[in-house]
């Protein structure tokens, strides 16, 4: 699976909602055990206001028992 989510340098406040940040061990350890961390990558991309954020990508794939 592909996971996105906001960054640990990520904004705490999004549309006036208080946001959760993720470093990819952190985002890993909501999936559990029979999920492996394959790789993980940052992006900081232009919102339409001009200003950055900082995105997580993580994919896991599921272990075999």
């Amino acid at each position: 699976m592909i996971v996105s989510t906001f960054g640990p340098e990520g904004p705490t406040k999004c549309s006036g909602l208080v946001m959760a940040r993720y470093d990819a061990d952190s985002l890993h350890e909501q999936f559990g055990v029979l999920f492996r961390l394959v790789d993980s990558t940052k992006e900081m991309p232009q919102t339409l206001f001009g200003t950055t954020q900082q995105f997580l990508y993580c994919y896991c794939r599921m272990e075999e028992e």
